[in-house]
This record gives C-alpha cells, sequence and structure tokens, in this order.
C-alpha cells in the first residue's frame, strides 16, 4: 500500500496523539483540514490492506495485578498452523510468532493470577500434546512501540 502525506499523518496521530474525546476522527479531521469521512476512509482503507491491526488503549497489565509469561514451544513443521490456532483461542494471548529456531513457537499470555495462566498452559499443553516453557515477567522494560512516519502537520 502506498501511503500518502496525509495517511502517514493520520498513522503518527493514531499512534501518539488520538483525541480522547466524542468524536476523535473529527478532531483529526479538523487537525488535517479533511473531512471526518475522509479520515474514516482512509483508516478503513488501512485495516483492510492489514496496515493497522486494530485501534484500542494498551493497559499496563502488570499495574492492574495481572501476570504475565513469555512462552515458548518445539513444533513439528506439519502441526505449526494447528498449534498456533490453539494458542490464539487463548484470550490473554497478545503475540503469537514462528521463529527459526528449535523452539520455533513463541507467545505471550497475560492472565488475572499466575494460576489462571498456568490452566490456561496446562490445558494448552494437554491438548496439544507438546511441553511449553514458560518464562514469567519479572520486569517490565518497554510496552510502547511507534514507528514515525516522518511528517507533521
Amino acid at each position: 500500500m502506498s501511503l500518502d502525506r496525509i495517511d502517514r499523518l493520520i498513522l503518527d496521530i493514531l499512534q501518539n496523539a488520538l483525541p480522547l474525546t466524542c468524536q476523535p476522527f473529527a478532531d483529526i479531521a479538523l487537525q488535517l483540514e479533511i473531512s471526518e469521512d475522509e479520515v474514516i476512509r482512509r483508516i478503513a482503507v488501512m485495516k483492510e490492506t492489514g496496515l493497522i491491526r486494530r485501534i484500542g488503549g494498551i493497559m499496563n497489565s502488570q499495574q492492574l495485578g495481572y501476570f504475565s509469561t513469555l512462552c515458548a514451544l518445539s513444533v513439528p513443521a506439519e502441526r505449526i498452523d494447528e498449534v498456533a490456532e490453539k494458542i490464539n483461542r487463548l484470550a490473554g494471548v497478545t503475540h503469537n510468532y514462528l521463529r527459526d529456531h528449535h523452539y520455533n513457537i513463541w507467545f505471550t499470555i497475560t492472565a488475572p493470577s499466575q494460576s489462571d495462566a498456568e490452566k490456561q498452559l496446562q490445558e494448552l499443553e494437554q491438548d496439544c500434546g507438546l511441553s511449553i516453557l514458560s518464562m514469567p515477567a519479572r520486569k517490565l522494560y518497554k510496552i510502547k512501540v511507534s514507528f514515525d512516519m516522518g511528517d507533521k502537520p
């Protein structure tokens, strides 16, 4: 997808300065001197093409008292899609990646408590017949990423 200056500005605003108002897209439109419909149309195209996966808040799960762990599995090549689908069905999974390594599927899971996460992981192990390496988060160093699009309004 080819992005023009307005698309890049919209992406910067969505990542770093989304107005927390009743009409955030109207506010973005005003800032960029285009119509609200045009902002919504451009965002819809970026979502349809997969450039934008989702628009939403990111909570600090640790401050909310949640438990988070990075997990890894060694999955036979012929079972990767099957196992990935099972992982993706777990409510607390935020990331799920295929890697070129002995441990070839890596994912993170967040749950209200350590016991809740462990229960989900045990059920997944039983369902898949595979052992999961769980590496609980001990300290959070970074949670935000922003892709600077290089344009300023």
